[in-house]
């Protein structure tokens, strides 16, 4: 069994742990998480480690839309 194959058998995100990864990273790199997200995605697809990869443009969607919201509210409590 190669090494690539061993590291990752059973590997699942659950939606509660994409959100914790998404937390860390707008805790760690603000605006720029989202970007962070997709180069981890990135580097993970070109390494041929789908699952990862897959996880991180997830997380990468999930800092978009928290941010997509956040920005929302701010525009309709200015506007009150």
């Amino acid at each position: 069994m190669n090494r690539q194959t061993r590291a990752n058998s059973g590997l699942t995100f659950g939606k509660d742990e994409l959100g914790a990864m998404a937390l860390v990273l707008e805790g760690r790199h603000g605006c720029h998480a989202a970007d962070v997200a997709e180069f981890f995605s990135t580097t993970h697809l070109q390494g041929a480690d789908q699952r990862r990869g897959t996880a991180w443009a997830r997380v990468a969607d999930i800092v978009r839309e928290r941010t997509a919201r956040r920005l929302a509210d701010e525009i309709r409590q200015a506007a009150d």
